[in-house]
């Protein structure tokens, strides 16, 4: 059993750091717009309830992590999320600056608090289109979707 132990180690750990690199999220407005500027990208705002929206839960399971869809964003946009998570032990894990920063962006983008909400945002800020949870489209609807958003506002 023990000479186990560090085969399941290294598992786990290659595991998470595979599922956790899925998207390159940021969690600050500014940072998402001065390297959207550098890149020349478009911004996905995901505002969520990690831990209690289904709608939020199944996007973000079927759509935002599957390979084809990381190909995709990863190319276009820069990632921001706002998470207003409601456990407590989810709610302590994000640290209050950061709490302010999600307060502020709903306050500006999403003030009817509706969950879950992916707004494209041009290098600037500006709400170039907005969607929430549909569950009559797949990848490559959301692909289709969020592409006709770009030629807006710019």
């Amino acid at each position: 059993m023990n000479r186990l132990a560090p085969l399941l180690f290294i598992f786990l750990c290659l595991f998470f750091t595979y599922n956790s690199a899925a998207q390159d999220w940021k969690y600050d407005l500014e940072e998402a717009k001065d390297l959207a500027k550098e890149k020349d990208q478009k911004i996905v705002l995901f505002f969520t309830g990690s831990d209690w929206c289904p709608p939020c839960i199944k996007l973000e399971r079927n759509v935002l992590s599957s390979k084809e869809f990381e190909e995709f964003a990863k190319q276009k946009y820069v990632w921001l999320k706002a998470d207003f998570p409601r456990r407590r032990k989810n709610k302590s894990s994000i640290s209050s600056d950061q709490k302010r920063k999600n307060a502020a962006l709903a306050k500006q983008y999403n003030k009817r608090k509706l969950f879950p909400a992916i707004l494209i945002l041009n290098k600037e800020g500006m709400v170039l289109g907005a969607t929430g949870y549909r569950n009559d489209l797949d990848v490559h609807g959301y692909i289709s979707l969020l592409t006709s958003f770009d030629a807006f506002g710019e």
